[in-house]
């Protein structure tokens, strides 16, 4: 039921992850995809490859999310490739471990700008575009982090919180435009930031805190951002989809 054919979606930290199941899920429903990537080139090109696979245009291009000069020259080159963006998935971001006793201005300051401002940035420079074609789609993608807090990751959390306020400002903004502004809060997922901490003696105490008793597979999030996309959702502005296996109950 979802055809996103004739589309095109801009994917942040797009060669791994969350990212990657996110490409190749819009790919298979027949857009063509910009995956987006920092340094790791390798991976983008394997995210391109399996992509053209499924009959689209990929096209890797690389750019540090929290540096606005190269957001925007992206976005503009993604403009003059493709012709358009429809969709924006807003996923770049890292995770680490900052004890608030501990942490460097470097390192609250680096949290900061790559998993808020990197939305920002890429917000920022999509909407002038979507807003002249009167039509688009943004899908931020925070965290449960950002509902609860999470101990030892306070800038993490905080970064996630501000991202679903963002998804709401948005949401409201645009919506004149008919450009529609979701976010997806993911739990725990399977992927390179949370292999150690789901391979750790924590393990079973995380497991103990979803309903579902397991966490997620990347696919598992792609596909709720693959329906916030669709015309399935035409309705829906504005709203947090919680895929975290019943583990933050909230609405």
């Amino acid at each position: 039921m979802i055809n996103l054919k004739n589309k095109v979606t801009l994917v942040t930290g797009g060669s791994r992850g969350i990212g990657r199941a996110v490409c190749l899920l819009f790919a298979g429903a027949g857009s063509d995809v910009i995956i987006n990537y920092r340094s790791d080139r390798r991976s983008a090109a394997d995210v391109r490859k399996e992509a053209e696979k499924l009959g689209v245009r990929a096209f890797e291009m690389p750019a540090d999310v929290s540096d606005k000069k190269q957001v925007d020259a992206m976005v503009e080159t993604a403009i003059r490739e493709f012709g358009k963006i429809d969709v924006l998935v807003n996923n770049a971001g890292i995770w680490k471990y900052h004890p608030i006793d501990e942490m460097t201005d470097v390192e609250l300051k680096e949290t900061l700008d790559i998993n808020l401002l990197g939305s920002f940035y890429a917000a920022m420079a999509v909407v002038p575009h979507m807003k002249e074609r009167k039509s688009g789609v943004i899908i931020n993608i925070s965290s449960t982090a950002g509902q609860r807090g999470e101990a030892y990751h306070s800038p993490y959390a905080a970064s996630k919180g501000a991202v679903i306020s963002l998804t709401k400002s948005l949401a409201a903004e645009l919506a004149e435009y008919n450009i529609r502004v979701n976010c997806v809060a993911p739990g725990w997922v399977e992927t390179d930031i949370s292999r150690d901490a789901l391979s750790s003696e924590q393990s079973g105490d995380i497991l103990r805190q979803i309903p579902l008793g397991r966490v997620a597979s990347p696919e598992e999030i792609a596909g709720p951002v693959l329906f916030l996309a669709s015309d399935l959702a035409g309705f829906v502005t504005g709203e947090i989809l919680n895929a975290n296996g019943g583990a933050v109950l909230c609405g």
